[in-house]
C-alpha cells in the first residue's frame, strides 16, 4: 500500500477520535468543554488537510491508484458526515442544513456512478473544491464558536457560517448537475 492510501486510511481512523473529543462532554465535564472543542477542531483540521496531502503526493509521485480513487471520496464524505451529525447532536446546527449538504453529496456520487458506467471520469469542479473549503471553515467555526456570546445581530455565527456553507453547497451541486446534465438525460 502506498503512502497516499495510508494517509487516506489515517483520515478515516481519525474520525472516531474527532467525534469522541467533540461528543464526550459529560466525561470531561463542563470546565473542560472548550479545551475539548479545541482538540476536536485540531483533529478535524488535520483530518481535512490530509485530503489535499494524499492527493498531492499521489499525483506528484505518480501513485494514483484505483483503491485511492475509491477510498478518498469515501473518507471525505465520512469526515464531513461525522462532523455535521455530531454538530446536530450537540444542537449547534439544524438538521435541515445537514440534510441538504449530505443530499448534494449523494446526488454528485450518483452522477459519478452514472459517468463511470458510461466510461467517463468526472473531474472535480472548482465550485466543489471551494464548497469543501467553506464547509471546513464553517465546521471549525461551529466547533469553536457555538456559544451564545458569539453572534451577529442575535444570530449565532455558527448558524451564519453553516448557512453560507449550505447555500454554497446548493450552488456547487447545481453547477455540477448543469455541467453534466447530458449524462442524466442520456442515462438508460
Amino acid at each position: 500500500m502506498n503512502l497516499p492510501n495510508k494517509i487516506t486510511i489515517a483520515r478515516i481512523m481519525l474520525i472516531p477520535f474527532f467525534m469522541f473529543t467533540l461528543l464526550a462532554r459529560e466525561i470531561f465535564g463542563p470546565d473542560n468543554a472548550f479545551i475539548m472543542d479545541i482538540i476536536s477542531a485540531m483533529l478535524f483540521i488535520i483530518a481535512s488537510a490530509t485530503d489535499g496531502v494524499d492527493g498531492y503526493i499521489a499525483r506528484k509521485n505518480n501513485q494514483v491508484t484505483d483503491f485511492g480513487k475509491f477510498l478518498d471520496p469515501i473518507a471525505d464524505k465520512l469526515l464531513v458526515a461525522a462532523a455535521l451529525i455530531s454538530l446536530v447532536e450537540l444542537g449547534r446546527i439544524p438538521a435541515y442544513m445537514v440534510f441538504i449538504i449530505l443530499a448534494r453529496e449523494f446526488i454528485v456520487t450518483g452522477l459519478r456512478i452514472i459517468a463511470v458506467q458510461n466510461g467517463i471520469v468526472l473531474a472535480a469542479e472548482m465550485t466543489g473544491k471551494i464548497k469543501t473549503v467553506i464547509q471546513i471553515i464553517a465546521t471549525v467555526i461551529c466547533i469553536l464558536f457555538a456559544s451564545e456570546k458569539f453572534n451577529l445581530f442575535g444570530i449565532s455565527i455558527c448558524h451564519i457560517a453553516m448557512g453560507i456553507a449550505t447555500l454554497f453547497t446548493i450552488y456547487s451541486g447545481y453547477v455540477y448537475l448543469r455541467n453534466n446534465w447530458k449524462l442524466i438525460a442520456n442515462a438508460k
